[in-house]
């Protein structure tokens, strides 16, 4: 039977959808109950096995005989006893042990002469060391090796024709305190929960990096990027984003117009352009120098008018008051205009190619 779930080390707090387990040495194992079919049997389970690890290890008469049984059943060619004690590794949070754990698992994976593996096991067992690398990066600070790995992940993955949706309840819910140590959770081995995951850990390894007193207006972007998949939850940040431009006055960021569709981002950014916003200098196109300081204010009523048809046709609750393209140059306000039609677009699509295309660029924005 094929395993199916992955445990990873991450720090966003849960939410009131998720049960918390093996309490021990101050961790919690965290688990979608919708994401995970039988999620209760699947911790209990891993409960067990570890507090029997935990037994067999606690007298050195029964730690020499286990050793000895292990050697005479060669375990260390037991693909499924490897992922076990990397996740009890990752659980006790020794994160470099478990990185070399996986390192000696990806050549337990390779297949022998002769020997076939089904491709699609290959590739999910392949994802999970990644994914699980990346968390241990993640939580020794190493966000740039996190970031690799991740995006790796992401480049071997289809993303989900359509996005879920979410329900008032989810739009509306507001996630607990965090608590205290770092949190483990449990994901299915599919893209639909894999992706949104990598998408959340790469936020979180730009976070600190681009509210941090030194100007990267590159990180700045790649967290506005970023913070529309699970939006509007992560709006306190994205204002916080715009704090930051508001207090430099000027923003660049070229990629803008290829990534970003959500609405609420779009009135905020164009806002940001009149004479209410600050006329902040925004520098979001391509090859763009600097943008006109003299623009004309025959332009709001038609983009204002635009981007409230908008919010109507994707059905999202937000009021649009306030002549946010009073005063916009011609060309931002065509890419403004352009950019509102695609707000329908399938987002983990877009997220998706921003991930594959600014591979690169993601990458060296990290030290």
């Amino acid at each position: 039977m094929v395993r199916v779930c992955v445990c990873v080390f991450v720090s966003p707090q849960s939410s009131d959808d998720e049960e918390g387990l093996g309490k021990g040495r101050g961790r919690h194992i965290l688990v979608n109950k919708t994401d995970v079919p039988g999620w209760s049997e699947t911790l209990e389970s891993f409960r067990t096995a570890r507090e029997s690890w935990d037994l067999l290890h606690s007298h050195d008469g029964l730690e020499t005989e286990f050793k000895k049984i292990c050697a005479s059943w060669k375990t260390d060619s037991w693909l499924w006893f490897r992922i076990f004690l990397t996740d009890m590794i990752m659980y006790q949070g020794q994160y470099r042990k478990a990185l070399s754990s996986l390192h000696q698992m990806a050549a337990v994976q390779q297949p022998q002469p002769g020997q076939q593996s089904p491709s699609g096991q290959v590739s999910l067992e392949h994802h999970r060391a990644l994914i699980q690398q990346a968390s241990c990066h993640y939580a020794l600070g190493e966000y740039r090796m996190a970031c690799e790995k991740l995006l790796d992940v992401v480049g071997g993955m289809v993303p989900p024709t359509q996005e879920a949706m979410k329900t008032p309840e989810d739009q509306g819910k507001i996630k607990g305190k965090p608590r205290k140590g770092n949190d483990l959770r449990l994901l299915p081995c599919t893209s639909k929960a894999i992706l949104p995951f990598c998408l959340q850990l790469m936020l979180a390894c730009f976070k600190l990096r681009a509210f941090t007193d030194n100007r990267d207006d590159l990180s700045l972007g790649h967290v506005v990027v970023l913070l529309q998949y699970d939006w509007p939850q992560g709006e306190m940040l994205f204002l916080k984003a715009v704090d930051k431009i508001c207090q430099r006055g000027s923003f660049q960021y070229e990629n803008f117009f290829n990534y970003v569709t959500d609405i609420d981002m779009l009135e905020e950014f164009a806002y940001l352009r009149t004479p209410e916003g600050g006329r902040i200098q925004l520098e979001l196109l391509p090859n763009q120098g600097m943008l006109i300081k003299n623009p004309s204010p025959a332009l709001g009523v038609e983009l204002n008018t635009l981007l409230l048809q908008g919010v109507q046709t994707m059905d999202r609750h937000h009021t649009v008051t306030r002549g946010i393209t009073k005063g916009v140059k011609e060309d931002f306000r065509l890419a403004m205009e352009r950019q509102v039609s695609r707000c329908g677009e399938n987002l983990l699509n877009v997220l998706h190619r921003f991930c594959i295309n600014e591979k690169i660029i993601i990458i060296q924005s990290l030290p």
